[in-house]
């Protein structure tokens, strides 16, 4: 039997048989919803590893222009000394693989693969978290206007998503992209590049986006929260952006991990396509479509590139699938 708690004029003490075995005398704390999805992120090692390797490539793609200064690197330095002029390929075994040039030089020019690799990183990360960051702003608010309001203002945004969807965006961006090489709008060169395949990609993937957040916000609009802040008095922008909003962080951050892989790879085919990143701008996808006359005798050359492109859409896709799995297990 539970023994009696005693009443002296001070606040009321549990007696040590009613505190349970393990857990110390004292005030419980609880764990906020962020606390709760990291502890069980980090049980996840898959994921952790993935999270991992995005940290270190982002951290290579912000400091790529200062190591390569740091280390006298230079992307598009020819090196005709270790190229054998007959055969236009790397003299040496493994590619011209030595210890100035760890993963080989290129056929015919003979510039530093791995420097490329590094300059190249920081292309395909500024486009795809770009256009990421710009098709979930949109997405992001008119799905939420049109979950929330619903009737015509839903209509209308849902019947705008599905014209974008109906778009070859494929075929759409190849004909921006090449009209628009020249330059436009104050820009030339890589800005513009960059600036072009940040607007091509996120302008027409938003309605992936915007259509996960139509429905989760028409699942949120009928909770009590939503009702309450109705009866004190607040309006629709308040009710979306203060209520509503951040209960979609989480599907949001999901979506964004798994759709940045996907801007990579967008980005890297339109290079490989020719209307996307123009050399001599290193860019994964460009370098790519360099080693398609030379992958026969020089497989290295498309292996390194290639493999680049797929650690990175890797790592993004593990990250995307333990936050899914942290914010929401009911998902799994």
């Amino acid at each position: 039997m539970t023994a009696p708690i005693e009443t002296t004029g001070s606040a009321p003490e549990a007696q040590p048989e009613t505190v349970p075995d393990g857990v110390e005398k004292g005030r419980i704390e609880g764990r906020s919803l962020g606390q709760i999805a990291w502890s069980r992120f980090k049980k996840d090692r898959v994921a952790v590893a993935g999270g991992v390797v995005v940290v270190v490539l982002i951290t290579l793609a912000v400091f790529s222009r200062p190591l390569q200064a740091l280390f006298g690197l230079d992307p598009n330095a020819f090196h005709q000394d270790l190229i054998d002029p007959n055969t236009s390929l790397p003299t040496g075994s493994m590619g011209g693989m030595s210890a100035d040039h760890p993963l080989g030089v290129e056929p015919k020019f003979g510039r530093d693969i791995a420097t490329r690799i590094l300059e190249g990183s920081w292309v395909s990360l500024v486009v795809a978290f770009g256009a990421t960051l710009l098709s979930n702003t949109i997405g992001t608010v008119l799905g939420v206007v049109a979950g929330y309001y619903g009737g015509r203002v839903d209509t209308v945004i849902s019947r705008l998503m599905d014209t974008f969807l109906a778009f070859p965006l494929l075929l759409f961006a190849i004909a921006i992209s090449a009209t628009l090489q020249g330059g436009a709008f104050g820009l030339e060169g890589l800005p513009l590049h960059i600036s072009v395949l940040i607007f091509i990609i996120g302008f027409f993937n938003w309605p992936y986006l915007g259509r996960i957040v139509r429905g989760q916000t028409m699942a949120l609009r009928e909770r009590e929260f939503v009702d309450a802040s109705r009866g004190m008095g607040a309006r629709g922008p308040y009710i979306l952006f203060r209520e509503l909003l951040p209960n979609l962080v989480g599907p949001i951050i999901v979506y964004s991990t798994l759709l940045i892989p996907t801007n990579i790879l967008f980005e890297a085919s339109l290079s490989f396509l020719g209307v996307g990143i123009q050399p001599p701008q290193a860019s994964w996808g460009g370098m790519l479509k360099e080693a398609v006359n030379f992958y026969q005798v020089d497989p290295q050359f498309m292996i390194v590139p290639g493999l680049a492109i797929f650690v990175t859409v890797l790592a993004f896709n593990l990250l995307g699938d333990g936050l899914r799995d942290a914010l929401d297990p009911r998902s799994r």
